[in-house]
């Protein structure tokens, strides 16, 4: 079995209002790619993934008029794609959903968001000290994540959550001053955000489900100045002792050159391009005995990727970020 997590930047910008694909000259919001481009290269992609479900970060957006779901099946339609039914949770007004994209021959998914005292609803308010001074901070998710139940064809069930943290980019910011002030209070309500994703991956596994959580963290070695100040990162919180991820569990180790990466950006000051790991598949322990093989498609890390000229082009031309997949055999009845 595959599963998949992808980023596609501005997937909400390739519709029209209908959730009509806009195959035109007319320019994306990826910059440098028209549309009829960045559909080619998504479509090419999500081909060659081949995937039996696929967690779409920044998924077409949900609005008054438009719906991620019926955005995607025309997408996943329009591809030929086997991966062709959609389901979405609670929706955001960012332009970004949380989608996930399958094969329905394979599996079955269901929204089953959970809900206690100790981890709200992801739609609702976390309560929270963020800076130790006795007062509750309250956090809400801009991108709540989607949590499914996954019935598989094949017998066995998974609970997947999908997540898209908070940026700790200081967006907005104009002096220095407000950079380090926006850029730690960015990072704590990211952790806060972290904390209450790992309070519900406990209430699952307590429950003898076996998880995944796949996304978009947000986080990994080396992204800020402000780590030191911070005992954990928001990978570390999330993974705590059972999760397990080989990239992120990488990240973790002494520092090495040539850590692996998930997303490429470009930097206007320097003109130069950078790395950063932030996508993930952490699993349960349970499904570390399924021979689980993870691979981040990206186009100048990932030999079979760099040696297509077609693939390679069509991950640069998709996205900034690039897709992660788990290939693992599940246990029947899991």
């Amino acid at each position: 079995m595959r599963l998949a997590t992808y980023n596609v930047e501005w997937f909400a910008a390739l519709f029209d209002e209908a959730d009509q694909l806009q195959r035109d000259t007319g320019l994306s919001r990826r910059h440098g790619v028209d549309r009829a481009t960045q559909i080619e290269a998504l479509s090419r992609v999500f081909a060659a993934l081949d995937a039996d479900g696929i967690m779409v970060i920044e998924a077409p957006d949900t609005n008054r008029r438009q719906h991620s779901v019926r955005a995607l099946e025309r997408f996943a339609d329009a591809a030929g794609l086997r991966a062709r039914r959609a389901i979405t949770g609670f929706a955001n007004d960012t332009q970004q959903e949380i989608t996930f994209l399958y094969d329905p021959a394979v599996l079955d998914a269901d929204h089953t968001p959970g809900d206690s005292t100790a981890a709200p609803r992801f739609d609702q308010t976390f309560h929270i000290d963020l800076d130790i001074d006795a007062q509750m901070d309250a956090v809400r998710f801009s991108k709540p994540p989607l949590e499914l139940s996954v019935t598989l064809r094949s017998g066995g069930q998974l609970h997947l959550i999908g997540a898209h943290l908070k940026s700790k980019a200081p967006h907005g910011a104009r002096t220095p001053d407000a950079v380090t002030s926006l850029s730690i209070a960015n990072r704590r309500k990211q952790l806060a955000q972290a904390i209450w994703l790992r309070r519900r991956v406990s209430e699952r596994l307590a429950a003898g489900e076996e998880v995944i959580v796949l996304g978009d963290l947000n986080d990994g070695p080396g992204l800020d100045q402000y780590e030191q100040l911070f005992n954990r990162s928001s990978v570390e919180i999330i993974m705590d002792q059972d999760l397990y991820d080989p990239h992120a569990q990488s990240s973790l180790a002494p520092r090495l050159r040539g850590l692996p990466s998930t997303a490429r950006f470009f930097n206007s000051q320097t003109q130069r391009y950078f790395n950063a790991l932030l996508d993930y598949i952490m699993v349960s322990p349970g499904l570390r005995q399924g021979q689980p093989r993870w691979r981040i498609w990206h186009p100048f890390e990932d030999a079979a990727c760099y040696d297509d000229p077609v693939l390679r082009e069509a991950l640069l031309q998709a996205s900034d970020h690039f897709p992660v997949t788990l290939d693992f055999t599940p246990e029947r009845g899991a």
